[in-house]
């Protein structure tokens, strides 16, 4: 009886290993202002039957030399236009990595260094996420993040370096006045809990990453 590898046409087989890559042609990433934060842009390869996209890959991130490693991913769904939340971190040993994508609607995504010594400290950087843009923002320990959203029902995919750790889990107000954000809606909403964070202070612990 014939083994499964046999099934294969010799040119179906072939043709399927070319189509084989390392990821440098479907995901490039640029620099932003704060040092190790990435703008992602990822390439759908497309045909008459639709398209797939490679929103992650080990081997295209560390040829920049992004040393990026999953260990959970978390879905969320946002119903309300001008919502803000964030802006979230968490402290070590559960310093993490966040890649974010939009699946659906757009929002205003925003990350924050918070990191100890860092040149660009309380500095933030912002990049609009839209289900049809094919981008992504890849935050690097030590920085918050937080979105504000440009649509109803907006959706967002984040891949996690590090499992959620509540008891690590701090964050900053999206309206401090050291950051001075230019949310670019008026917000109709911020939970409870992130309304409680404190501010960025002479007593504030920077993060060390």
């Amino acid at each position: 009886m014939p083994t499964c590898a046999t099934t294969w046409p010799r040119r179906a087989r072939h043709a399927w290993r070319g189509r084989r890559d390392r990821g440098e042609r479907t995901l490039r990433l640029q620099a932003t202002p704060i040092p190790g934060l990435w703008e992602v842009e990822t390439a759908p390869r497309a045909d008459e039957r639709g398209s797939l996209t490679r929103l992650y890959c080990a081997d295209a991130l560390a040829a920049a030399g992004v040393d990026l490693r999953i260990v959970q991913v978390n879905h969320s769904l946002t119903r309300r236009r001008g919502t803000v939340r964030g802006l979230h971190f968490q402290r070590p040993p559960a310093l993490e990595a966040k890649l974010i994508r939009c699946l659906r609607g757009r929002v205003f995504d925003v990350a924050v260094d918070l990191r100890l010594g860092s040149p660009t400290f309380a500095r933030w950087h912002a990049v609009e996420l839209a289900e049809d843009n094919q981008r992504q923002l890849l935050i690097p320990p030590g920085c918050a993040h937080g979105f504000q959203t440009l649509a109803d029902d907006c959706e967002l995919l984040y891949h996690h370096s590090a499992g959620y750790a509540p008891e690590l889990e701090d964050g900053v107000r999206h309206n401090d006045p050291c950051l001075a954000i230019a949310w670019p809606e008026p917000i109709v909403g911020v939970s409870r809990r992130d309304l409680g964070f404190a501010a960025i202070d002479d007593v504030f612990v920077a993060v060390p990453a």
